[in-house]
């Protein structure tokens, strides 16, 4: 009877996400031929440049893969990744801990719920659905430490959008920018370890919110100029430049540099009407050409150029009501429930008793309901919008 192989290492590279040996060879960057021998009965012990790749990747030590070491060598112990922040009202745990316990499937299973409160954020109050969310950053905490390899990388892919959206609620809808800067950097930490720079860019440029909102110019380009580099290292879509674009152009319009931004809203719009690159990330739901719309709209008022912002807002308002799209959401006090028959917040426009009414709310809303207490041109919509 034939002795079976190296079961080990074979259940710790299912369980980091590499369903075949072709899929751990190209990741090591070694042959087919090699995963096979290590794979064997009796594997070789690795040679110093493939043990680190080996534990790096597994996150385990060589011996729990099923390598004997020669006689007289000692192991070095596996590398661990650094900390990551844990969510607000936790200790700090280690960023792993017992990797490969979890089948490969937990990454699906833990990204869903992350896809569910991707949609659910658009129609239920902010304040009911954020402690589901930092639930599950906490959630992600613990499998950060159970899962290696491609597994824990698209686990670490679901937790930085989490905290995404964690600290958006905090931010536009619970007005606590304070609190969103410290969960947007543990988002940032969590993209690290995903090594996606494209969820790191975006991390970055919501940032850039907090200084540009206090009209702290500086500090604000410093932000936008990170994030930019952050899209660089990866396919950045049409869509993700424009919201750059339309991101430092708040920052700019807040400052008083409206002619600067509305430079860099023409060059958005040029991004978008050329449409040409690679598709935009499912998680960036929150940007369109009539939310651009809505931020060139709100610089036209900032800059006196009322009968310009009517019919960039109105024209904004006409594409969502032409496409059926429930893009606009009404401003609410946090945690206030909807009544029976109410509509929710990405449906309100398409209720609005007019399009007057309605072109405010694109105003108010480009990017949600923002923090109270900011500069706003809420008056100023209304009174252009009824000229």
């Amino acid at each position: 009877m034939p002795k079976p192989g190296n079961t080990k290492l074979v259940a710790a590279r299912v369980a980091a996400g590499y369903r075949s040996q072709e899929a751990l060879a190209a990741a090591l960057d070694v042959t087919v031929r090699q995963v096979g021998r290590w794979e064997s009965a009796n594997p070789p012990w690795p040679q110093p440049v493939h043990q680190e790749r080996l534990t790096r990747l597994l996150g385990q030590s060589l011996t729990d893969l099923g390598f004997t070491p020669p006689t007289g060598r000692v192991e070095t112990s596996a590398p661990r990744p650094g900390h990551l922040a844990a969510p607000r009202g936790t200790g700090s745990v280690p960023s792993q801990g017992r990797p490969g316990i979890h089948p490969a499937a937990v990454a699906d299973h833990y990204t869903s719920a992350v896809i569910a409160h991707r949609g659910l954020y658009w129609t239920v109050a902010p304040s009911a659905l954020h402690p589901s969310v930092l639930a599950h950053a906490g959630l992600g905490h613990v499998l950060l430490q159970e899962t290696a390899g491609a597994t824990r990388q698209r686990i670490a892919t679901a937790l930085a959008e989490t905290y995404l959206l964690a600290g958006r609620i905090e931010f536009f809808d619970v007005q606590q920018p304070e609190r969103a800067a410290d969960t947007w950097v543990r988002a940032l930490q969590a993209a690290g370890e995903a090594d996606d720079p494209l969820l790191g860019s975006a991390i970055l440029a919501h940032t850039a919110f907090i200084p540009g909102w206090r009209q702290q110019h500086d500090e604000a380009a410093e932000r936008m100029t990170a994030a930019r580099t952050y899209a660089r290292r990866g396919p950045a879509s049409a869509l993700h430049l424009a919201w750059l674009d339309a991101v430092e152009a708040e920052c700019e319009t807040r400052c008083g540099n409206t002619r600067t931004a509305l430079h860099l809203l023409r060059h958005a719009e040029t991004l978008l009407a050329d449409g040409t690159g690679p598709g935009a990330p499912e998680w960036l739901n929150w940007f369109s050409p009539a939310r651009l719309a809505a931020f060139k709209g709100n610089t036209e008022l900032m800059a006196g150029l009322l009968p310009q912002a009517r019919d960039t807002l109105l024209g904004a308002l006409d594409s969502i009501l032409r496409r059926g799209q429930a893009e606009v959401r009404h401003p609410r006090r946090p945690g206030r429930r909807r009544g029976r028959g109410q509509a929710p917040r990405g449906g309100l426009c398409l209720r609005a008793a007019s399009a007057r009414a309605a072109t405010g709310h694109l105003v108010r809303d480009r990017h949600g309901a923002g923090p109270r207490g900011t500069t706003r041109p809420d008056a100023v919509a209304a009174r252009t919008v009824r000229a």
